[in-house]
Order: C-alpha cells, then sequence, then structure tokens
C-alpha cells in the first residue's frame, strides 16, 4: 500500500505539486495519467526517495520514504521513465548488481533470470553492455532486474515506451498477475487505451494538483456524455 498525504514540491516560485493526497491500495492496478509537466514525475521522484517533499509524508508499506529510506525502498520496484542508467554495465552485470540489493540469494535469481530473459528475448544480450542496446532492450533489461527482485510495490514510469507489441503485451499480464497476488502496480502513461483497460483506478494529476482519484467506472459515470477514456482526460484537464 502506497499512502501519500498532504505532498508538496517546490521549486523555487513554482509549486511542481500541491497538498497531494493518495491511497494506493494492495491488490490493484493504479495508472497516473496527466499532461506534460502536471507533476507526475516529481510525484513519482518523492515515491522513491530521488526528491524529498517540502511538505507531507509517503509511506510505503508502513514505511516513510523519508523516515525510513533504506527499508522503504526495500518495498519498491522502479522502472524510470528513462532507461539509460548504468550504461557501463552489461545487462547481466545490471541485474546482480539489483538482486544484491535486494538480497535475492543465488538459486532464486538464477532461476528468475533464466525465465524473465527468455520471456523477453534478451537472453544472448545479458553479456553485452547496456551502452550497445537500443532503447527497448535497456528497457527490458530494467523490466527484468524489478521482477527478479519481485518487490510487493512495482513503480512504472512509462513502461512501455520502447517496447514492442509482444513484451508490451507481456508486461501487461505480468502487472495483473502482480496486482492480482495481492501487490501494488503504480505506474503512470500517456498511452490512454492501455490505462482503460488495464486500471482498476485512476488518478488524473493537473498543474500539480489532483483532478480525479478513483475507480474508471466512478469517473465514467461524472461523464455519461464521453465515450472513452480519452475524451474524459481531455475534458477534465481542460478545465482543471
Amino acid at each position: 500500500m502506497i499512502e501519500i498525504k498532504n505532498v508538496t514540491k517546490r521549486f523555487g516560485e513554482k509549486t511542481a505539486v500541491n497538498q497531494l493526497t493518495v491511497d494506493i491500495p494492495t491488490g490493484c492496478i493504479v495508472g497516473f495519467i496527466g499532461p506534460n509537466g502536471a507533476g507526475k514525475t516529481t510525484t513519482i521522484h518523492m515515491m522513491t526517495g530521488v526528491l524529498t517533499p517540502d511538505e507531507g509524508t509517503i509511506t510505503l508499506n508502513g514505511k516513510d520514504i523519508v523516515k525510513d529510506p533504506v527499508n522503504a525502498k526495500r518495498e519498491f520496484g522502479l522502472v524510470p521513465d528513462s532507461p539509460d542508467l548504468f550504461l557501463r554495465l552489461s545487462g547481466m552485470e545490471y541485474i546482480q548488481f539489483m538482486a544484491d540489493i535486494y538480497h535475492i540469494d543465488t538459486e532464486t535469481r538464477n532461476e528468475r533470470i533464466q525465465k524473465f530473459a527468455k520471456d523477453f528475448g534478451m537472453e544472448d544480450a545479458l553479456s553485452d553492455r547496456m551502452s550497445s542496446y537500443s532503447h527497448g532492450m535497456r528497457q527490458k533489461a530494467i523490466l527484468i532486474a524489478t521482477l527478479v527482485c519481485n518487490p510487493n510495490i512495482w513503480i512504472l514510469d512509462e513502461p512501455m515506451t520502447g517496447l514492442d507489441p509482444a513484451s508490451s503485451y507481456l508486461l501487461k499480464e505480468m502487472m495483473k498477475e502482480h496486482a492480482h497476488n495481492g501487490n501494488t502496480v503504480f505506474f503512470s502513461t500517456h498511452v490512454l487505451e492501455v490505462a482503460e483497460k488495464l486500471c482498476d483506478k485512476i488518478v488524473i494529476i493537473n498543474h500539480g494538483n489532483i483532478c480525479f482519484n478513483g475507480t474508471l467506472d466512478e469517473l465514467k459515470e461524472l461523464h455519461k456524455d464521453k465515450d472513452s477514456l480519452e475524451e474524459i482526460f481531455l475534458e477534465v484537464t481542460r478545465n482543471a
């Protein structure tokens, strides 16, 4: 479970996130959507300890990301919006590095690496440096590392960018399974069709403020004249 309470983040005179309050329960997939510059990535950076909130608190399965950062960070796996990380490492070195951080035993990690490398078609590439990978291959390596560590909470920032259709489909099925098993999936996306088909809850943010927080059915009930999440999103953010 993720609990965000009255969180604010300012950069100089600009308020990027304003008094944000959201509870994200276990066992569901939550889509975090909003226009460019709405505050999505800033919020994710605060959730993961990259940025410190100016006000408010964020807890991950009861662990405060500011007061107890090490234990809080063990609760989640992050797929960031850019996969351009640790490019001097090979894909395997990066995955092993992450598995060490999460204290995954050798037998378990090797079984998982073998499985997910095969699933994502990366068996012959993991020995190569990540600097030689395409954008999509880097994304796959980071996804595999997260899956190998298998944290309770997945925080995914535009996770399907650069993935081929087969890998994108596989990731969506894994997200469903992870939530079905009583875990939490929180992901941002600009692909509203994916959010509409995949999410149990939708959180819409614009100008640092929450415009909507609830189920897709609740959102559609408020906008009965609209046929799709895309149309509802445009109306909600236009009027925010």
